[in-house]
């Protein structure tokens, strides 16, 4: 493994880890403005300052580059939400609330992030499909251990209610990334809190 520093005093691995940091930064920027299918890996080179030879040291393509940009937009919004809910009142509609505000103000805070999460990961396609399908049964789970036991008659819907709370949360976001006039976050936050309370008796 090599160990040698370069003019800048850095080592091997950690040019290899600054050069990926600065793909990830360009690619966050690039798949959100232009576009996945928009931005070349020529391009992504240009705004990172490194070789496409460098590229190919980071990552294996450009859809190896989009996965890894969206996970960590993912992972980072997993853990704001569960701490939401960890810093709210034990009552878990409270929290699960709590859960539907941190996601939609967080996700929404930087426009970069609501576009990649929830329109250029549908746009990348088949590349993207099981990175999605697990981002989805990730905040599918948090609300499903969030709500714990429903009334009687709800038990057996817990896992698609939750799942369908999902999937409208996303279609609010892909209204706001997409409207020439995006709605008011607290409209798209009232909404979905309304849905929740419909869908689970709340």
């Amino acid at each position: 493994m090599a160990t040698g520093r370069d003019y800048r005093g850095m080592t091997a691995e950690q040019r290899l880890a600054d050069r990926r940091e600065r793909l990830l930064t360009a690619a966050y920027t690039l798949f959100a403005g232009a576009g996945f299918t928009a931005t070349t890996i020529e391009r992504l080179c240009a705004a990172a300052r490194i070789s496409n030879r460098a590229f190919y040291e980071c990552f294996t393509g450009r859809e190896d580059l989009m996965r890894a940009v969206y996970d960590r937009c993912v992972q980072e919004t997993l853990l704001t939400v569960a701490k939401a809910i960890g810093e709210a009142p034990p009552d878990p509609a409270r929290r699960i609330q709590a859960g539907i505000r941190e996601y939609i103000t967080f996700v929404t805070r930087d426009a970069r992030r609501a576009r990649i999460m929830h329109l250029e990961v549908r746009r990348a396609g088949d590349i993207l499909t099981g990175h999605r399908q697990r981002a989805v049964t990730d905040f599918t789970t948090i609300i499903e251990e969030t709500l714990g036991d429903l009334p009687e008659d709800l038990p057996e819907w817990t896992h698609l209610l939750s799942l369908g709370m999902v999937g409208a949360i996303q279609e609010l976001l892909i209204e706001w990334v997409l409207a020439d006039v995006p709605p008011p976050l607290e409209n798209l936050i009232e909404t979905a809190v309304h849905i929740f309370r419909r869908s689970f008796g709340y």
